[in-house]
């Protein structure tokens, strides 16, 4: 049959537009917009006033209404804009398993084949009676149908397009879908169902990593349930920061934006910004006191203080019993005295190591040296009588800690899981889109001034992503309710050592202005504090100097 030059031009420019719409489909990454897309383009190409499309359930049983479209009657249902449909689904088998071919969409999707109707009202192999039904209660007049499955790469169908009343080029009369239309439908759905299942795909590894993501966090959650609920509180705490940099605009941070791809990134890296965690020992990590390792060496020393006790009451005894042949009761009544008043002395010395070693924020000079003292100035008997230090080296050196509970070995092997992290993330085979994730998640121990760990960046050497970590890092241990270390702090207190910290060099100072200026603390504190812990901020308090030194947590 011969084709004019207006069919001709008209067929080339349909299949220029098929091109550009392939070309599309494969950059959507939003699987409610690629579909909404599928379905536009199928009705643009064909001039249709209406189209439907349909998913094909997970249990390849049922055809599902996905999105809906009647351009004449300004319908719209699915997609971004319509809302759920509520219509319910197609079933491809009968009662006893046999198929469903009355249905024109579940025929199409059972059989693999393309149905060109050209006027459904008398249509004699299909049943039409919803449709009939649904043109009653609209006033509409179905005409035209042309229905395709949407086949992936192994042929399997994914789905049906169904269009409605193609319409005459200038005159808008409904007329059937011609051979050309049902060709270039077909190839449309032929690529779409590549770019559906290419992304469905996609979204299904993703979910997949994120999901492997949580077993790690869960591995380190069970490992120790002091630092699980850090891995999920970092990341929305992250987030939340990120996003209020993004809508600034005004400052220093007015040409940050972050578009999909990039919060993605930041989260899967804020995800990961502990996993190095699953190295680190578990004695160190739940560290409570000064004296754990295994246990906490402080019953030793309550050992070696009944000790010192059972002795001073021996020798009282001994010289009690010295003097019995000669009846003193005023010598012995003043030995007693010495013995209970040397008992307090030792009970006193007792509780000022038990306190000493619950770890503070920052350990008094003249408290460290009375440590050393106490374990130089007395000595017992072990279990072999052999006179020796009542305190070790190593427990001097752990009760004398100045900040917090953990010594600079345990330091450095708590740190070490940020190398760790940073060695698991870079030996994986990051996409484009996440190939910054072990620069987000290994930069949250770096400082501003350079002297942070473990790369020693400087605030110019890192990006604004890490510097947010380090701020959502520092923030979530300071307020945290499970550290075995400490209670979790009331959102004044925390606020003020943030602002230390500011102050001098460690964290961003426009990240924490942002911080402070969107309170953010005290969102964060109504989702994830205790009632008792969020007090009222205020900044004016932090340039009273009050504020006691604090090391970071890790």
């Amino acid at each position: 049959m011969g084709m004019g030059m207006d069919s001709v031009s008209d067929l080339l420019l349909r299949l220029e537009q098929l091109n550009e719409i392939g070309a599309a489909l494969s950059r959507e990454h939003n699987i409610t917009r690629l579909l909404e897309n599928i379905l536009v383009a199928a009705k643009t190409i064909t001039h249709a006033d209406g189209g439907t499309l349909y998913r094909m359930s997970e249990d390849g049983r049922t055809l599902r209404f996905e999105i809906l479209r009647t351009d004449s009657l300004h319908l719209t249902m699915g997609g971004s804009a319509g809302g759920e449909i509520s219509l319910p689904h197609l079933p491809l088998y009968l009662a006893q398993g046999e198929p469903n071919d009355s249905l024109v969409a579940t025929y199409s999707a059972i059989h693999k084949q393309t149905v060109n109707v050209t006027d459904a009202y008398s249509e004699a192999n299909f049943d039409f009676s919803g449709t009939r039904g649904f043109d009653e209660r609209t006033g509409y007049r179905s005409r035209s149908f042309l229905t395709v499955p949407m086949k992936n790469h192994e042929g399997e169908v994914i789905g049906v397009l169904q269009l409605i009343n193609a319409q005459a080029r200038g005159s808008g009369e409904v007329i059937a879908f011609s051979a050309a239309d049902q060709s270039l439908v077909e190839s449309l759905a032929s690529q779409a169902a590549i770019a559906l299942s290419n992304r469905l795909l996609i979204t299904q590894l993703e979910e997949l990593f994120v999901s492997f993501i949580n077993v790690i966090n869960l591995a380190i959650d069970e490992k120790s349930h002091h630092t699980g609920a850090h891995c999920q509180r970092v990341p929305e705490l992250t987030m939340m920061l990120a996003e209020a940099a993004h809508q600034t605009t005004q400052g220093p941070l007015a040409s940050f934006v972050m578009d999909d791809q990039d919060r993605h990134e930041l989260k899967i890296a804020s995800l990961l910004h502990d996993c190095g965690k699953v190295t680190t020992p578990v004695h160190v990590v739940d560290k409570a006191t000064k004296l754990q390792t295994i246990y906490d060496r402080i019953g030793l020393i309550d050992t070696r203080f009944e000790v010192l006790k059972r002795d001073e009451e021996i020798q009282v005894l001994r010289r009690q019993l010295g003097l019995r042949p000669v009846t003193d009761p005023k010598a012995e009544a003043a030995l007693q005295a010495a013995c209970r008043k040397r008992m307090d002395s030792l009970d006193e010395e007792r509780e000022f190591l038990r306190m000493a070693n619950r770890g503070t924020e920052a350990m008094k000079l003249e408290d460290m040296q009375r440590v050393r003292d106490l374990g130089e100035n007395h000595s017992w008997r072990n279990v072999e009588s052999v006179e020796s230090e009542f305190l070790t080296a190593d427990e001097i050196e752990n009760l004398t800690i100045r900040s917090g509970t953990l010594n600079r070995s345990e330091r450095e092997t708590i740190n070490y899981h940020i190398v760790a992290t940073l060695k698991m993330l870079e030996q994986l085979p990051w996409p484009r889109h996440l190939r910054r994730v072990p620069e987000y998640a290994g930069g949250h121990h770096e400082r501003m001034d350079g002297k942070g760990y473990p790369r020693g960046l400087t605030r110019e050497q890192m990006s604004v992503q890490a510097r947010v970590m380090g701020i959502a890092d520092i923030f979530e241990a300071l307020t945290a309710r499970d550290r075995p270390y400490k209670p979790g702090m009331k959102l004044s207190q925390a606020m003020a050592i943030m602002h230390k910290f500011k102050r001098n060099g460690h964290i961003d100072p426009d990240l924490f202005d942002i911080f402070v200026e969107q309170r953010l603390y005290q969102r964060y504190g109504e989702q994830f504090l205790e009632p008792e812990q969020i007090d009222e901020v205020n900044p004016q308090d932090w340039h009273s100097g009050t504020v006691s030194g604090f090391s970071p947590p890790v």
